[in-house]
């Protein structure tokens, strides 16, 4: 199931960047324009072209300083499209996504996930690991915006995305349906002894205060990191390098 998108009137997103456009584009969500600098190679220029076409969006050719100046910023890679605002999942549609793979489910929940870059690359590890999709809270930490887009490479248009008011109550119902949930935690098990397959939720916490208490102990275990740079004033991995981590190895556990 590909994230979807719905347009929201004076709301649109801007996605810039070669590969979180073409993803964009091949994902079948709503784009309105894709901006194509006149700096791009004719090749290049042709092929965002012909997706903007296939994706039924107007292709319009720009001088690279209009460019910059309508993404602040010379990361765009010379190109760039308005999309139609995201409409979330529902936790049961991620749940049904499983369900229609034959596979048991695989969610990833972000209690707190401030950073969009954090999110971005946690929902593109979440993707190329084989998640059915990640459930981010309606307050209190980052929403899926350009920069979530440009950060996860495009997995963000890929991959759904559910959006729920309270991160414990979905943990909740994730257990009523038989879904395991564990939080990567400080004093959780090792990963590398820990029995991650079968029906499976993991939780990743805010960047300064890790998983919330309450979330904590709804959990049905937690799993951490061994590190070899204990004492250096270095105490722990960026959360989504850890989420990397720790999906990967569910995922490796779910093939074996």
């Amino acid at each position: 199931m590909a994230q979807t998108f719905e347009k929201r009137e004076g709301s649109p997103s801007l996605v810039y960047g070669k590969n979180p456009v073409a993803e964009l584009l091949k994902s079948g969500a709503g784009v309105d324009t894709v901006l194509i600098s006149e700096g791009l190679p004719p090749q290049v220029a042709a092929y965002y072209t012909a997706l903007a076409k296939q994706a039924g969006a107007v292709a319009k050719r720009v001088n690279a300083a209009k460019l910059r100046l309508t993404c602040g910023t010379d990361s765009h890679q010379g190109v760039a499209a308005w999309a139609s605002e995201i409409r979330y999942a529902g936790l049961e549609e991620l749940l049904a996504a499983a369900e229609e793979r034959g596979e048991a489910p695989f969610l990833v929940l972000a209690d707190g996930l401030e950073d969009p870059h954090n999110l971005g690359a946690v929902i593109r590890s979440a993707l190329l690991c084989g998640a059915h999709g990640v459930v981010i809270p309606k307050r209190g930490g980052a929403a899926v915006t350009p920069t979530v887009l440009k950060s996860s490479a495009g997995a963000a248009a890929r991959l759904p995305v559910a959006r729920v008011a309270n991160i414990g109550e979905a943990v909740r119902k994730l257990k009523e349906q038989g879904v395991f949930v564990y939080c990567a935690e400080m004093e959780g098990a090792p990963l590398e002894t820990s029995n991650l397959t079968g029906p499976i939720a993991l939780v990743m916490g805010s960047e300064g205060r890790g998983v919330s208490p309450l979330v904590k102990r709804l959990c049905d275990g937690a799993v951490r990191l061994s590190m070899a740079g204990r004492g250096t004033g270095v105490d722990s991995f960026n959360v989504s390098v850890a989420a990397g981590i720790i999906l990967y190895e569910i995922a490796r556990q779910r093939r074996a």
